[in-house]
């Protein structure tokens, strides 16, 4: 439970009454109560108004509004309001201003602007959480810490140069290190003074997004950068934490956030809370993936859906209108994969600047009568039946999909073999295969226990850390069955080739070894021709973008390739291995393909699915002492009957029994009890 205060799912979002007058916060305190909001999230952006120079702290306005929130019944999230700088720290400390990729300096304006390795952000916005949890460290309206907002983005000044270089003596301990980590002897780029090493910006190593001469040097850079704001956030942690020592203390993630590795931050978060804005166009699929990462950042624990918007969003090229009921069905997706709140971005909608048009709770119309009202409403009445029934249970899975940030930044930095591989696009692949068929799936990252698992999918494992492939010989030996595809096994941790052949150090494991890979343009084509039946595999596939040309070393050959030069070569090969097996898929697969693989594993380790549904109907289960709770999402527009045969349940929400069989509106969902 997150707060024993308030024992059930949190219900609001960010709220910024410092843009209205004090006659409409009393307006949103009624309609609060109206819609069932129960926590607000505060001072997300209010440095400014907070410390208005050095030596001056304003934060009498803020004391009001927590006050009168929790006279009428609401708690507090409060955020340390770091997440933007006041303009006049800009002017004056100039070094708090980031330096893009191509050395322009930035002025004041946005947010994100602040450079991590700025001494100066780094001495006011610590001394700005000290004092924040100075203040408040007693008041009971206190339910989670939220500091800054959504970290992002990258700096390359002085500072950051600076620090890189204390950053690699840390990590390497000696230049010589460096130069071998880095293979500087391409090109003749050794090293022989710590203070030779630049930034790899645009006027050094990189060109364009992703493009760089020295991926180690680069790769390191984009560790440097999560590390740095890491510190960032670590220094206000402490700062509150000194000060109360049973504060839980958050910060808002953004799901696939290429910059930032999150599994490294989550070790330092108290919960994982974060922002769920897919599109109209989003397949359901990912935004279930995004929720699954999350809730794998702290090894299955309960996270926070900290924002969503209630209607639209403003950032998107085209922000359409959730349809009716969407809101409520993505909401309760969110719950099904994990989430123990439910909160919005906004509560009341701004009249000026960017998210004027984001949706919030409250419309322009300033009152209770539109449809966002009326559903946000309806929700939080919902939420106060459910009360604490469905907090702090767990999913269970027996599935895993290995998830790797420093996998992710060294394939988008390879200089080939070409630019159509995307690895989150291969992760979603993957698991989709598995969510159509709710088939539940962890998230996890390479130090995690695979051992509760009985299969282990890790698309694309470019990258294999110390350890890892160990790991998977264990988990694989001891009965599991491990999953890799083509461009796996190729570099170790500093993006070096391991040589020997292809797949590296997977190569035990996987009984192959790859002598080429050929890379495909988008307009070709080769096959997938299964040479014997597997469940319901049979007969030819498509395959295309990366097609490994191997041999094999003891695996069983499953399929070959029907065209091309390697006509007749392996694409699909198993390879027995102590107890249980390892299996390479050694080219792109259609869909079809993919999912009748996953199938017959699931089916082979006895893995079931949550419960067959119609098409467009997720299925999700969370398990607390013993007692299932099924969640039926239809994300069709149509009604859709799911047949529940002889599972005894009953409505969560108004306790009735549910017979062999229910109908789940279009864009509905129904919560049931599994007795």
């Amino acid at each position: 439970m997150i707060s024993n205060k308030l024992p059930k799912m949190f219900y609001g979002g960010d709220y910024n009454p410092e843009q209205w007058d004090h006659g409409t916060h009393l307006e949103d305190l009624d309609l609060f109560k109206q819609a069932g909001i129960d926590i607000a999230t505060l001072n997300v952006f209010s440095w400014a108004r907070n410390q208005p120079d050095e030596v001056t702290y304003h934060l009498e306005w803020l004391d009001g509004y927590i006050n009168s929130l929790y006279e009428s019944g609401i708690y507090t999230c409060l955020a340390t309001s770091t997440g933007a700088h006041p303009a006049w720290m800009a002017t004056r400390y100039p070094d708090i201003l980031r330096v893009e990729k191509d050395g322009r300096k930035r002025k004041f304006g946005g947010r994100h602007n602040s450079c991590p390795n700025s001494p100066t952000y780094r001495h006011y916005s610590v001394e700005m959480a000290r004092r924040l949890a100075e203040r408040y460290k007693e008041h009971p309206a206190i339910l989670v810490w939220h500091i800054s907002n959504e970290y992002g983005g990258e700096c390359y000044c002085d500072n950051c140069e600076k620090a890189f270089r204390v950053w690699l003596k840390q990590r390497y301990g000696t230049l010589d290190a460096v130069n071998k980590a880095w293979n500087t002897a391409f090109w003749g780029h050794t090293f022989y003074d710590w203070d030779e090493i630049v930034v790899p910006d645009h006027r050094s190593e990189e060109w364009g997004e992703n493009s760089s001469s020295f991926q180690g040097i680069s790769l390191d850079y984009t560790r440097f950068n999560s590390d740095s704001m890491l510190e960032c956030y670590q220094l206000e942690y402490d700062a509150i934490r000194s000060l109360i020592p049973d504060a839980l203390i958050t910060t808002n993630l953004m799901g696939f956030y290429k910059p930032l590795d999150y599994f490294k931050w989550a070790k330092q978060m108290d919960i994982v809370s974060w922002d769920n804005y897919p599109g109209l166009n989003t397949p359901v699929s990912f935004t279930a993936l995004a929720h699954d990462l999350m809730r794998g950042l702290k090894d299955g624990d309960p996270f926070m859906l900290m924002e969503q918007t209630p209607s639209q969003q403003n950032w998107q090229p085209y922000n359409s209108l959730k349809r009716p009921g969407v809101m409520r069905l993505w909401s309760y997706q969110a719950v099904a994969h994990g989430a123990d709140t439910v909160m919005f971005f906004q509560l009341r909608r701004s009249i000026g600047a960017c998210e004027k048009f984001h949706g919030a709770v409250i419309e322009h119309a300033g009152h209770a009568n539109t449809r966002v009202f009326r559903e946000t409403s309806a929700l939080g009445h919902e939420l106060q039946k459910l009360g604490d029934q469905l907090l702090d249970s767990r999913i269970e899975a027996s599935v895993a999909i290995l998830f790797d940030w420093d996998n992710w930044w060294a394939i988008d930095k390879s200089s080939g073999p070409t630019v159509a591989l995307q690895y989150v696009e291969q992760i979603h692949k993957y698991y989709k295969a598995l969510y159509n068929r709710n088939v539940q799936v962890d998230i996890v990252s390479v130090d995690s226990d695979l051992s509760g698992y009985k299969l282990v999918i890790a698309p694309v494992l470019y990258m294999v850390k110390p350890g890892l492939a160990a790991k998977l010989e264990q988990f694989t030996d001891n009965g599991g069955t491990f999953v890799t595809t083509f461009f796996s096994g190729i570099v170790n941790e500093h993006d070096l080739v391991t040589t020997g052949g292809y797949p590296g150090e997977l190569r035990k494991l996987l009984g192959i070894w790859v002598e080429e890979i050929d890379a495909l343009l988008p307009s070709m084509h080769n096959s997938i021709e299964m040479k014997e039946t597997i469940g319901e595999l049979s007969g030819s596939y498509q395959c295309g973008m990366l097609c490994d040309l191997l041999h094999t070393e003891g695996a069983d050959v499953l399929a070959e390739y029907g065209t091309d030069f390697y006509k007749g070569m392996p694409v699909l090969t198993r390879h027995a291995f102590g107890q249980g097996e390892a299996w390479y898929i050694a080219s792109d697969g259609e869909e079809d393909f993919v999912a009748g693989l996953l199938k017959h594993l699931c089916q082979q380790q006895n893995i079931e699915p949550v419960l067959d549904t119609p098409a467009g109907v997720e299925a999700g289960r969370r398990v607390k002492n013993g007692q299932a709770f099924l969640f039926l999402l239809n994300h069709n527009a149509e009604a859709a009957t799911v047949e529940l045969g002889s599972l005894q349940t009953s409505n969560m929400l108004d306790n009735q029994p549910v017979g062999s069989s229910i109908e789940v509106p279009g864009n509905g969902t129904i919560i049931l009890s599994v007795k």
